[in-house]
């Protein structure tokens, strides 16, 4: 036995122990940990059967990912798995925790499998931009169907012991793991049950309709547009219902190896690991302790006042909400409820649940009544003079020890901060619309925040189900601030030769949700007129066509006419607005061109890079990474392309540089190249590099 396998007898029945902290990876150690145990239980004349389970806190929750991309050291899991089932003496999986991707597939190899009633069950490798490799697409609509097999296959979505028994991924739930998995294996033993192998089970994915994989297909492409891994995922169980087993096993590795070789691949599991690294701050170490938020306010009752809160009652904590008009607090509260009866009607979420959610948001018009909270967060229009006036008064009223933390999107903290007396304990925690469904929570330290407050924040984002992101003080932030030269470009293309839908529609097709002026248009573009008047800065010329929108009363879609004119949410081009656009132009003399898909794509992403450049060289960025988190969970980046910063270095930073040159040249000093940029291809290193 290796060092994380373990062997030992319990009677007659062998029980298999893979000891591999935290989540029992399966790495090279245990592949070759348990290719020794199962042979020894073959070779045992004292064992009849074996358990197979995991030590500490789960099963298998899957493959080691820090293997990907490098040569396999024998023995593979396939081979591991072919040993496992080809074993003359029954195996049963005894499942707690999360069994997952690989450990699934082991688990699914094994002759029968048993879990406590907190399993959950899952094949997410899909989020990694790849597929289940080890038979997990050929044993799972053996025992499932290929309904539920695509269903997790092609999501990633994971499903509990209950169900897991009810649709034969389990044959049993136990109330004590190794007792019940022995107990399990005794009864096979002595029942003189025939081994059961899940790929000779034919009954669940013979005489399909092939018309359940065209319809399947079709709706499948609408919800992942752009990304490959699951339209391969339902291949493969395709495969599994239309092929004999081994040549369904020939198709799953033919199309792995197709995902693990493409660049969605290497951007999902950048995203990944990204994620988890975001959370980590350098200068605060595991004894800085956060503190425990059991009580939460929100100024403001608006569209993002009201997402906040939901944040808050979604995870169990009470949440007061403060208006200074009856009627707009009835109108906010009325909104919420009206997000949770949508909730209900989609069926992603139950009556009880929301009642319960419901009951812990309450509103009040004093700011008396949200003393006692633990964190109050003011989400008011963007206006300093408005916000240093709500932290004035919350200076005041709030209890010692209480965080002040600010939904900003641009505004100074340090300067937010100067109307209390306790800067150390302020801070920005930036949600993005709608609060209640977008991911990221970018937090931003002023320079008096102390290291107690940020933990608390970085925190408090994982415990209300968002991935909390550091940022440094600046106007934007990270997000924002690259988001500017974006936007300003796009805008420029506008008076040079483009239309919105021009745009749009190239930005569209690269993978983003929305274009810039689909975003405008649902944002409000009185929204973004108010931050340009806040700033008081002079008119800029490539503001212009938005703020004649403005003048014209089109908002966006609030108003049903901005950019586009709207029935409902359906967006069509405006004549309106092609001759607003043409006009404006002709008014500051510029000749308009046809300008191709590739400018217009290259002018509005290569102004993120070069900002995030200047942002990491400036250190408002901890990491490259923390900026790729940030654009794919706020701003709708697409995944499969693993963030701005990633893109331009799959790209080559070289050929970055070379395009912002030429874009300088020929639109001046806006398109300036960052130092760092051209810095590390003056040294041929990448972002890593930006810290040495």
């Amino acid at each position: 036995m290796s060092d994380v396998v373990s062997y030992e007898l319990k009677g007659r029945i062998a029980v298999i122990t893979i000891n591999n902290p935290p989540v029992n990876a399966l790495s090279h150690g245990v592949r070759k940990g348990m290719q020794d145990a199962f042979a020894k239980l073959n070779a045992d004349p004292g064992a009849d059967a074996a358990v197979l389970v995991g030590g500490g806190r789960t099963f298998i929750a899957g493959a080691d990912i820090r293997e990907f991309g490098k040569p396999m050291q024998e023995p593979g899991l396939h081979g591991v798995l072919d040993q496992m089932e080809a074993s003359k003496k029954p195996i049963v999986a005894a499942l707690h925790g999360t069994a997952l991707g690989g450990g699934l597939e082991v688990a699914l190899t094994c002759h029968w499998r048993v879990g406590i009633a907190s399993l959950q069950v899952g094949l997410p490798e899909v989020k990694l931009g790849l597929l289940p490799g080890a038979g997990g697409t050929q044993r799972l609509p053996r025992l499932v169907g290929p309904k539920m097999a695509a269903d997790m296959i092609t999501t990633g979505n994971f499903i509990g012991a209950k169900p897991a028994l009810e649709n034969g991924v389990i044959d049993e739930i136990v109330a004590e793991l190794v007792p019940g998995a022995i107990a399990f294996a005794e009864k096979v033993v002595a029942e003189k049950r025939p081994l059961r192998k899940v790929s000779e089970l034919t009954d669940k994915v013979k005489n399909v309709d092939p018309k359940f994989f065209e319809e399947y297909r079709a709706t499948l492409k609408k919800k992942v547009k752009g990304f490959l891994a699951p339209m391969h995922c339902l291949a493969t169980v395709e495969a599994a219902c239309t092929l004999p087993f081994a040549e369904g096993m020939k198709r799953e590795a033919a199309l792995f190896k197709e995902l693990h070789d493409h660049p969605q691949r290497a951007a999902q599991i950048h995203i990944f690991f990204s994620e988890r690294e975001a959370g980590k701050i350098p200068d605060i170490g595991p004894e800085v302790k956060p503190k425990e938020i059991k009580s939460a306010a929100v100024i403001g009752a608006g569209t993002m006042g009201g997402g906040i809160a939901m944040n808050f009652a979604n995870v169990g904590i009470p949440v007061k909400i403060l208006e200074m008009e009856q009627a707009n607090l009835d109108r906010g509260l009325a909104v919420i409820r009206k997000n949770y009866e949508t909730s209900v009607a989609r069926g992603s979420t139950t009556q009880a649940t929301i009642d319960k959610a419901l009951s812990l948001i309450s509103g009040t018009m004093s700011y008396d009544d949200i003393g006692d909270a633990d964190i109050v967060i003011e989400a008011v229009f963007e206006n300093m003079d408005i916000k240093k006036q709500v932290f004035g008064k919350l200076d005041q009223v709030m209890k010692q020890g209480a965080i002040l933390a600010s939904n900003t999107s641009t505004l100074d903290i340090d300067e937010i901060a100067s109307a209390t007396k306790r800067p150390e304990v302020v801070i920005g925690t930036h949600f993005f619309s709608p609060a209640n469904v977008m991911k990221l929570l970018e937090n931003v330290r002023g320079k008096d925040s102390s290291k107690e407050t940020i933990a608390t924040v970085m925190e408090l984002g994982k415990k209300i189900r968002k991935v909390p992101a550091l940022a440094g003080n600046c106007f934007g932030f990270i997000g924002n601030r690259m988001l500017h030269g974006y936007t300003r470009e796009a805008a420029e293309l506008l008076l040079e030769g483009a239309m919105p839908w021009d745009v749009d529609r190239v930005i569209v097709e690269f993978g983003l949700p929305m274009g810039p002026f689909q975003m405008g248009d649902l944002a409000g573009i009185d929204v973004g007129w108010r931050v340009r008047q806040g700033k008081g800065t002079p008119p800029e010329k490539h503001n212009r066509v938005a703020d004649r929108l403005y003048e014209m009363g089109r908002y966006g879609q609030k108003t049903q006419a901005g950019y586009y004119k709207y029935d409902g949410r359906n967006a069509t081009p405006d004549p309106v607005v092609e001759k607003l656009i043409t006009d404006t132009s002709a008014e500051f003399g510029i000749t308009r061109r046809k300008i191709s898909d590739e400018e217009i794509l290259y002018r509005c992403m290569l102004p993120l890079v070069n900002v995030g450049a200047q942002i990491l060289d400036e250190g408002i960025a901890i990491r490259s990474s923390d900026i790729d988190v940030i654009y794919v969970y706020g701003y709708g980046y697409p995944t499969y392309r693993g963030g701005p910063m990633f893109w331009a270095e799959q790209m080559g930073l070289e050929k970055v540089l070379g395009l912002i040159r030429k874009y300088e040249q020929e639109h001046g000093s806006r398109w300036k190249p960052a130092p760092l940029l051209q810095k590390l291809v003056d040294q041929k290193k990448g972002w890593a590099a930006a810290k040495a």
